[in-house]
C-alpha cells in the first residue's frame, strides 16, 4: 500500500537525492543514502519512490522546480522592459549564482544527464523538462519585453548549460562576475532575435 501524499516529505527526499548525486555520483546513489542525507528513518525513501528510476526522476523534477523559482525571483527584481545589455546582466547573474550558491544542484544535474543516456525513462523525463524550461524561459522573456524567438531561447539554454558546466566543474574560485559576464555577452551575441 502506498503512503498518503506528503509533498513536504517528497521534496525532502528529492533534495536528499540531489545531495547524494552531487556528493557520491550515480554509483554511490541508493535509497539508503538518500534517507541519510534527508535525515529520514531507514526505508522512508523506498516507501515514496519504489525504484531507482523513480527516485532519479524525482531529483530531476526537483531541480527544475528549484530552477524555476530562482528564475522567477531573478525576474521579479528586474524592471521590464530590458534590452540586450539587460539580458546579458540577467544571464551573468544567473550563471554566477548557479555556479556558486547552487553548485551542488548542477553537479547532480550532470550526473542525471549522463545516467539518462543509459535509462530511457529518465531521458524522457529530462526531455520533457527541457521542453518545459524553454516554455518557461520564453514566457519570462516576453514578460521582460524581449522579442526572443523560441529557437533562440533553446540556443541560450544550451549555451547557458555549457557555460555553467565549465564554471561548475572548473578550477575552484574561478567563478567571478567578470567571467560570468563575458560568457553571457558571448551567448547573447550569438543569437539574433533579442531587441
Amino acid at each position: 500500500m502506498a503512503p498518503p501524499p506528503n509533498s513536504a516529505r517528497r521534496r525532502a527526499i528529492a533534495d536528499g537525492a540531489i545531495e547524494v548525486l552531487a556528493r557520491a555520483g550515480v554509483h554511490g546513489f541508493s535509497h539508503r543514502e538518500v534517507d541519510e542525507a534527508a535525515g529520514l528513518p531507514a526505508g522512508t525513501t523506498s516507501n515514496y519512490f519504489r525504484n531507482r528510476d523513480a527516485l532519479l526522476g524525482a531529483a530531476a523534477e526537483r531541480v527544475l522546480e528549484l530552477h524555476r523559482a530562482d528564475m522567477a525571483a531573478a525576474h521579479a527584481v528586474v524592471a521590464a522592459p530590458i534590452d540586450r545589455d539587460g539580458l546579458v546582466e540577467l544571464i551573468a547573474m544567473s550563471l554566477e549564482f548557479s555556479a556558486t550558491a547552487h553548485r551542488e544542484r548542477y553537479l547532480a544535474v550532470y550526473e542525471l544527464t549522463l545516467e539518462a543516456t543509459r535509462r530511457p525513462e529518465l531521458q524522457r523525463t529530462l526531455d520533457h523538462m527541457q521542453t518545459e524550461a524553454v516554455d518557461f524561459t520564453l514566457d519570462q522573456h516576453r514578460a521582460l519585453g524581449l522579442n526572443t524567438s523560441r529557437e533562440d531561447v533553446g540556443t541560450l539554454i544550451t549555451l547557458f548549460g555549457g557555460a555553467l558546466y565549465t564554471l561548475v566543474t572548473g578550477q575552484a574560485g574561478a567563478v567571478t562576475g567578470t567571467a560570468a559576464r563575458a560568457l553571457a555577452r558571448g551567448m547573447v551575441a550569438g543569437i539574433g532575435s533579442v531587441e
